[in-house]
């Protein structure tokens, strides 16, 4: 039996500390998850609060049998949708984004960071945030379960309780228009778009 599947025992007959070994271990993952479905660090924090206070009160009917993590990751990305769908709109601000240390893009050694590098790399990430904003909240989840924590279509199906084959066909819509967003948003299209004389004028 590993360390963690000890912590949840303990947790799920009222071991607190346990408990908070666990939300140690997963507030990383499940802060980032939260943000990238919000857009919103302050909206992100209240999300995983509540997520893992949803956790603790349904512990003792977490399936062994399945990853910890998807579970308490499905908890997340579930709250997040329903969250989304009462707001019906979102403000981003992205400029407390925080990164982990399993992020798409790794920041460089804070020792020789390269502020061009960092430049691109920031707008990188508003670009990625803008087109995920573009996404139905499902497909949202979806997308950033499948790319950002790798699960399965399977595990996705689960999680967001539809079948494979709706999953394959939102993933396969999403690709498309987060592709379309981004080159929409590109700096080469935002030349293209200019009026008026060149991009030097």
């Amino acid at each position: 039996m590993n360390e963690e599947m000890v912590w949840i025992l303990q947790a799920q007959q009222g071991n607190d500390e346990a408990f908070a070994r666990l939300v140690e271990h997963y507030q990383t993952p499940v802060y980032n998850l939260c943000y990238r479905m919000l857009g919103e660090p302050e909206s992100a924090e209240d999300a995983a609060q509540e997520s893992f206070l949803r956790v603790y009160q349904n512990l003792t009917r977490y399936d062994r049998q399945r990853p910890f993590a998807t579970w308490l990751l499905s908890i997340a990305a579930h709250y997040c949708i329903d969250r989304l769908r009462k707001r019906r709109f979102t403000i981003f601000s992205l400029d407390a984004e925080r990164e982990a240390d399993d992020a798409p893009f790794e920041l460089p050694d804070t020792a020789a960071i390269n502020p061009e590098h960092e430049v691109v790399r920031h707008e990188e990430q508003e670009q990625i945030q803008t087109a995920l904003a573009g996404l139905d909240a499902t497909d949202r989840a979806a997308v950033i379960l499948r790319y950002w924590y790798d699960f399965s279509e399977i595990e996705i199906a689960e999680s967001l309780k539809l079948t494979v084959s709706a999953v394959k066909s939102r993933l396969h819509r999403a690709r498309k228009a987060v592709a379309r967003l981004l080159l929409a948003n590109s700096p080469e299209a935002r030349v293209e778009r200019m009026p008026y004389g060149s991009p030097a004028l």
